[in-house]
C-alpha cells in the first residue's frame, strides 16, 4: 500500500520524528520531517506531500493553525491531515476536525496503528487524485466538495472557469458563494428522496450540478455542465465539427426557428443561411433540417 508514498511527519520531539521515520521508511514511505509550523507550509506547498502527521501542540504555531492554513488554500487543501496527539479530551479532538483533520491518533504512538491509519487515507487520497487527473485529461468539469468544511478541495480547470464565470467570490477569503449548492447538499443528505442533480440559474444560463458517486463525509466528487446558448453552439460545434456559424444555424433551428427567423437573428443573408444549413446537413449525413435537429437533439441528450 506505501508504495513509496511520500508523507510529511511534523512533530517538535526528536525521539517522535525518530520513531516515525524509522517506521515508516520501513513500511515502504518516503518520509519529510518539520519540526516547526511554518516549515511544515512552506513543504506543503513546494513539494506537496500525499498526506500529513500533524503534531498538535508545537512552539509558535500548534498544529491546528497549522492546519486551518493548509485547508484555506485551495493548493494544499486536498492533502489528508492525521493529528498526533495526547490531548484526548473531546474538546481537543473536536477542535482536530473543526480545523479541517481527516483522523488523529494518540500519543505515545503505536507504529502499526499510525501505518494502518495511513493506508486507509492514503488509498482514498490516490484514488482522488487519479478521478482529478482524468478528468483534467480530458476536459471535464468537476470538483471535490467538503461536505463538513463547505468547501472545493479541488476543481478541474473547466470547472475554474465556470465557476468563475457564474459565482461571486468573498473578498476576504478568495472563495466562491457557493450557499446555495451547500443547501441543496443538505437536502440532498436528509430527503429520502434523493435528486442527485441541481440546476443553477442566472443570466448567464444553467451550471447543472451532479454527484458522481455516493457522498461520504470526507468528499464528494460533483460534475458540472453548462447549459446555455452559447454552451450549446459550442457543444453542437465539437460534437459535429461544424463551422461556428453552422453550428449557430443549428442550435436556432432546433428550437424552432425558421430560416427566416435565423436569418434576422444573425443578421445575415436567407441564401447565406440556407447555404450553411445545406452543408449542416451534409455533416449530419441528413437530408432534412427536422432531421438534423432531431439528430443533433438526441445527441445532445445523451451527452447529458
Amino acid at each position: 500500500m506505501a508504495d513509496g508514498a511520500l508523507v510529511l511527519v511534523v512533530d517538535d520531539t526528536p525521539d517522535t520524528l525518530a520513531l516515525l521515520h524509522d517506521s515508516l521508511l520501513e513500511a515502504g514511505y518516503t518520509v519529510l520531517v518539520a519540526t516547526r509550523g511554518e516549515a511544515a507550509i512552506k513543504i506543503c506547498h513546494e513539494i506537496n506531500p500525499e498526506i500529513v502527521l500533524l503534531d498538535a501542540v508545537m512552539p509558535e504555531m500548534d498544529g491546528f493553525e497549522v492546519c486551518k492554513k493548509l485547508k484555506q488554500d485551495i493548493n494544499t487543501r486536498h492533502i489528508p491531515i492525521i493529528f498526533m496527539t495526547g490531548l484526548t479530551e473531546s474538546e481537543h479532538v473536536v477542535a482536530a476536525f473543526s480545523a479541517g483533520a481527516i483522523d488523529y491518533v494518540t500519543k505515545p504512538l503505536r507504529s502499526n496503528e499510525v501505518i494502518a491509519r495511513l493506508a486507509s487515507h492514503l488509498s482514498n487520497a490516490r484514488q482522488m487524485s487519479r478521478t482529478q487527473n482524468a478528468f483534467d485529461a480530458f476536459g471535464q468539469a468537476a470538483i471535490a466538495w467538503s461536505p463538513s468544511a463547505n468547501k472545493i478541495v479541488w476543481q478541474t480547470p473547466l470547472s475554474k472557469q465556470l465557476l468563475d464565470n457564474y459565482f461571486d467570490k468573498d473578498k476576504k477569503n478568495g472563495e466562491y458563494d457557493l450557499s446555495a449548492l451547500a443547501k441543496w447538499f443538505d437536502e440532498l443528505n436528509q430527503s429520502d428522496e434523493k435528486k442527485n442533480s441541481y440546476k443553477y440559474t442566472n443570466a448567464r444560463g444553467h451550471l447543472i450540478f451532479t454527484v458522481a458517486e455516493d457522498p461520504n463525509d470526507e468528499q464528494v466528487l460533483i460534475l458540472i455542465r453548462e447549459e446555455s446558448e452559447v454552451a450549446q453552439i459550442e457543444a453542437l460545434k465539437m460534437i459535429f465539427n461544424l463551422t461556428k456559424r453552422e453550428s449557430e444555424v443549428l442550435h436556432w433551428a432546433i428550437i424552432g426557428k425558421t430560416d427566416k427567423m435565423i436569418s434576422q437573428i444573425l443578421n445575415t443573408s436567407l441564401r447565406t443561411v440556407n447555404k450553411h444549413m445545406e452543408h449542416v446537413l451534409i455533416k449530419l449525413g441528413v437530408e432534412s433540417r427536422t432531421a438534423a435537429a432531431a439528430k443533433a437533439m438526441n445527441k445532445l441528450h445523451r451527452m447529458r
